[in-house]
């Protein structure tokens, strides 16, 4: 196949353009500039995209003998990912970037361009699966080194774009063996640490980056009983689950922490409460989109038994689902039901169906609800 590696400049994507051009492809690495004004160095494993990453990254084809491009995706990146992240936050929900670059940048706008120009795939460094079943149609599963899986964030993959992907670390047992297998065929990414945290914010600061982005107004902290305990600098700030930076004023009554509950941006109010008011039971969600073909009863708008995660690293808890309107539509709603409450789920955030190893479909949290607290 012809195939487009995309070059992160870190090692998992060097070794995987290794191993396509091992197996025969036709293989031409990218690397993605995504700011106009990249960092020139990273610190330790925060940032990426940077001037760095982009010359590690031209090494690594070079070692391998394959032609290497950098194409700008910087505006779209700003619309598609910073913008939105901003949105989110502005209106009071917690955003995971990296599933909108995933979806919109690396497997929308990147893929898009590569089958314009006559490429077969888009190769990437992502631990994830892809296995076809009994009819030929792509399946998305976990990655066998489960605690490098990636399969959550690349949920929001369709079976049209699965059709033209490639994962070549999928069966690989550990990273360790990723960079042993770089030392071996002299890729200077090696040792190279991961990359972590959001890749616009290196400093990991994002209540100070956000501030330069959004109106923060001061407005009440309140209590689940309505109650004011505090004073914020600015709701959108805040994410649900967040315990540190709270600056109580008055002591909760039995002495103990207080959590986030909700934030609500329409009266600029926060809202905390002790830690067993996090459970969540419940989740509506938006923008539902499948991995691969849906389930027969999820096209039938019956509920079906699955496990749901709600982040890249969480664990997938047993749940119940089901369809609320033409499971096809953009417009339909996805209702889980979890098992067990799970603590601090926040309206923005990502929840991913799976059926054992593989990967249904994803949506984008609307609603989370607890059955400790009734008709929120």
């Amino acid at each position: 196949m012809r195939v487009l590696a995309a070059m992160s400049g870190g090692v998992d994507s060097a070794v995987a353009a290794a191993r396509a051009v091992e197996a025969g492809h036709d293989v031409v690495g990218v690397h993605l500039a995504l700011s106009r004004m990249p960092g020139t160095l990273r610190t330790g494993s925060r940032g990426c995209c940077t001037i760095e990453d982009s010359n590690d990254a031209w090494r690594a084809c070079d070692k391998l003998g394959i032609p290497f491009y950098v194409w700008d995706f910087s505006e779209r990146f700003k619309a598609d990912v910073v913008d939105d992240f901003v949105a989110e936050y502005a209106a009071g929900r917690t955003p995971n970037p990296c599933m909108r670059c995933n979806e919109r940048i690396k497997f929308a706008a990147l893929l898009e361009k590569a089958l314009a120009l006559g490429f077969d795939a888009v190769c990437t460094g992502h631990y994830a699966k892809i296995i076809r079943d009994p009819a030929g149609n792509p399946e998305l599963h976990r990655a066998a080194d489960w605690a490098k899986d990636q399969s959550y964030v690349l949920g929001v993959l369709t079976h049209e774009q699965l059709e033209h992907c490639l994962f070549p670390l999928a069966d690989t047992p550990s990273k360790a063996e990723v960079r042993a297998e770089a030392e071996r065929r002299g890729l200077s990414v090696a040792k190279k640490p991961d990359s972590h945290d959001i890749c616009f914010i290196s400093d990991g600061d994002t209540r100070g980056w956000l501030a330069d982005k959004i109106e923060l107004t001061p407005g009440d902290v309140v209590d689940e009983t309505g109650q004011k305990v505090g004073e914020h600098g600015g709701a959108n700030a805040f994410t649900v689950g967040q315990r540190r930076g709270l600056r109580l004023g008055r002591p909760a009554a039995d002495g103990k922490p207080r959590f986030v509950l909700e934030v609500r941006p329409k009266d600029n109010t926060v809202v905390v409460g002790p830690e067993r008011l996090l459970a969540v039971d419940e989740i509506r969600g938006i923008r539902l989109s499948w991995a691969g073909a849906p389930l027969p009863e999820a096209a039938a708008g019956e509920e079906f038994a699955c496990t749901a995660q709600v982040r890249a690293h969480g664990d997938a808890l047993p749940a119940r689902a089901r369809v609320v309107g033409d499971a096809s539509a953009h417009d339909a709603e996805l209702l889980v039901t979890l098992d067990a409450p799970l603590r601090g789920v926040a309206p923005g955030q990502t929840v991913v169906l799976y059926r054992g190893s593989r990967v249904l479909g994803q949506a984008t949290i609307d609603v989370a609800r607890s059955l400790a607290r009734p008709g929120v």
